[in-house]
């Protein structure tokens, strides 16, 4: 998807930004000439994971946005109104809220230990709401106010809960926050909306999960940047509430070659669906 223009200037606060899918969106925003808060844990390298804050500022600059990485723990209520109060002195407010951070643990319940249990808990659901909340003050002010969580459908089929129910509602709690607050603020006009993808998203922390065994049956983060730039780009208001699937949202805008965004173009209709998503590889 070709960038428009339509983010020059407006801020963007996205967490989890120094690597994947958050990365990916910061960078095509940036390529309008977007600001964008890296808020993220990252600031020293991680010994299995490539990037940090500060490289993905750098990454951020070259293509022409504005960076300010802040380190970021989302279950910090410090560190959540110090970044946002760095963010609205830096740039002047804040206009779009992009909830990535995430933790996972595909565990059945008597494999998951409550330390991992706390954190899927306490990063996924507690952190998106903690920085919703902290940011609300500044999306009022807005005159372009969204807020996109990466977070699933709501799919109540047993199926999704039973091999790691833990995960499931931490993840669930991300897209109840989507269903609510798109009601409570729709009169202020911010859209709240969720993003999610059809198919496994290879990222670096999808290998260290799972090794490179899943890398020729997926996608590119690039497909959740063009999807989530798409929605960024409406105009607040005339779409909330929604549960968007990366590739239906770009097809809507005319988008029809989806090889492209394949790791492997030739398996482009035999790629993994994601979990959450009710799909079978032959309708890819």
């Amino acid at each position: 998807m070709q960038n428009t223009g339509k983010l020059a200037g407006i801020t963007l606060f996205i967490t989890g930004a120094s690597r994947g899918i958050g990365k990916a969106i910061a960078l095509k925003a940036a390529r309008d000439g977007a600001n964008i808060v890296l808020a993220a844990k990252t600031a020293e390298p991680h010994p299995k994971l490539p990037g940090t804050i500060y490289t993905a500022a750098a990454e951020v600059e070259a293509a022409g946005g504005k960076a300010l990485p802040c380190i970021v723990d989302v279950r910090s209520e410090q560190d959540v109104r110090s970044a946002v109060q760095k963010a609205v002195q830096t740039f002047g407010g804040i206009d779009i809220v992009v909830n990535n951070a995430s933790a996972i643990s595909l565990t059945p319940t008597e494999q998951t230990d409550m330390k991992r249990y706390d954190l899927m808990h306490n990063i996924n659901t507690r952190g998106t709401f903690l920085v919703t909340k902290e940011c609300l003050p500044y999306l009022r002010k807005s005159k372009h106010a969204h807020i996109l969580n990466i977070s699933p459908p709501l799919n109540m089929e047993p199926h999704w809960f039973s091999n790691h129910v833990a995960y499931t509602m931490a993840k669930y709690g991300m897209s109840m926050c989507v269903l609510g607050m798109a009601r409570e603020y729709e009169s202020a006009n911010i859209s709240v909306n969720a993003l999610w993808p059809r198919t496994i998203v290879y990222t670096a922390a999808v290998e260290m999960l799972h090794g490179q065994e899943g890398q020729p049956y997926s996608r590119k983060p690039e497909i959740m940047a063009d999807a989530a730039y798409a929605i960024l780009c409406r105009s607040p208001g005339t779409s909330t509430g929604n549960f968007f699937i990366d590739d239906e949202v770009l097809a809507a805008e005319g988008i029809k070659d989806f090889a492209q965004y394949a790791c492997v173009p030739g398996n482009a209709l035999i790629l993994t669906p994601d979990i959450f998503v009710n799909e079978k590889k032959s309708k890819l």
